[in-house]
């Protein structure tokens, strides 16, 4: 059995390549062969968000704390609030973060396949981020 201690990890701050604004990385899970699964908690403060990305085989998002949005290709922007469980279904396109007033919390839990558990794309617009386009 291996325990992280809370805190025993060091956080990183989300790239700018991948995210918008403030945004802390603490990584929960991240397991050997055969294992598949990678999870992380991801603090985004007011305006921060990821950019518009894909998982090959899903994502789960469990809001831990805060107000989000998130927004599938194609589809109107949605609020999600602490205690929300969103699934994003393999290969769709989407992005997630907090809205432009409050800060969100959430723990984002994923499969890699191939050694990948993520393609991500551009930047979410600030036209996009604010549900103007």
């Amino acid at each position: 059995m291996d325990i992280i201690r809370n805190g025993s990890k060091e956080a990183v701050k989300g790239p700018a390549e991948t995210f918008t604004g403030d945004v802390r990385i603490d990584w929960m899970i991240n397991r050997p062969d055969p294992s598949r699964v990678t999870g992380a908690s991801v603090t985004f403060q007011p305006g921060a968000r990821t950019a518009w990305h894909t998982h090959p085989l899903g994502q789960t998002l469990i809001v831990t704390d805060g107000v989000g949005w998130t927004q599938c290709e194609g589809e109107e922007r949605v609020e999600v609030k602490a205690g929300d469980v969103i699934w994003c279904p393999p290969g769709h396109k989407h992005w997630h973060g907090a809205t432009s007033t409050t800060a969100m919390t959430h723990i984002a839990i994923q499969e890699a396949l191939d050694g990948k558990n993520v393609e991500w794309m551009e930047l979410v617009t600030d036209e996009e981020y604010l549900g103007k386009k």
